[in-house]
């Protein structure tokens, strides 16, 4: 896809990872919607780049996907690409595990990337052409130890992803995921620190990084798909 003057919908976009593709893409010529809860931080990221709206809101909010969707073609006349990046990641072993938490965890980063996926795939059927991008994680192609519900979340958005690939072949409309390893962002922020020692034990790669895979996923000639890259540190030992 040649991305000058593409419209992408980025989600979770005011830090970390989707910061990262929102000025990735941005200079790659591309016009952006972006939503997050932080309207400063989005306000903030918007100004320093070329052509951007924002919409600030929870993604978990089940009328913002149509918003979003309407936000860009109001804004820009069109929409070709969607990154599901919104997500955090609740861990723990099963006597200390805040479930409510859990079930939050659920509802940001398998609910909402379902109702975003749907409302913008149902656009590209109308226009013939799109390409949806989760951002998935090596969590959910491996388990490990008080992190159960958040593979489950991620296995969830893989198989998702793969599935949406197949229902779409032949229609101009490409899926694909994004998973990375760890990552040095601010989702473990509220991580004791023997858990974050634990994650980053083979080092961290930078939201750069992943940004670059989602450009050259995007990049690709059209007959061609990724559905899936992952992405880690050198030294990753799980």
């Amino acid at each position: 896809m040649d991305l000058q003057n593409k419209v992408a919908l980025i989600t979770g976009a005011s830090s970390g990872i989707g910061k990262a593709i929102a000025q990735s893409l941005d200079s790659a010529g591309m016009k952006l919607v972006l939503t997050a809860r932080s309207q400063g931080k989005l306000d903030e990221l918007a100004a320093s780049l070329q052509q951007a709206k924002v919409l600030a809101g929870a993604i978990t909010d089940p009328d913002i996907p149509q918003k979003l969707l309407d936000t860009a073609l109001d804004t820009f006349g069109q929409l070709d690409v969607v990154i599901n990046n919104a997500g955090v990641m609740t861990v723990g072993a099963i006597e200390d595990v805040d479930i409510e938490a859990i079930c939050d965890m659920v509802r940001l980063n398998v609910e909402s990337v379902y109702r975003m996926a749907y409302t913008a795939l149902r656009h590209f059927k109308t226009t013939g052409s799109g390409f949806l991008i989760n951002t998935s994680s090596i969590a959910g192609l491996k388990t490990a130890p008080q992190y159960g519900a958040y593979n489950g979340t991620k296995y969830a958005i893989e198989a998702f992803t793969d599935a949406l690939r197949m229902e779409l072949a032949g229609t101009g409309i490409k899926v694909s995921a994004i998973a990375p390893g760890t990552v040095a962002t601010g989702l473990y922020d509220h991580w004791s620190q023997e858990e974050k020692a634990y994650v980053t034990s083979g080092g961290a790669l930078q939201p750069e990084d992943i940004a670059r895979c989602v450009r050259f996923v995007l990049e690709q000639p059209d007959h061609l798909l990724i559905p899936r890259m992952l992405a880690v540190p050198i030294n990753q030992p799980v």
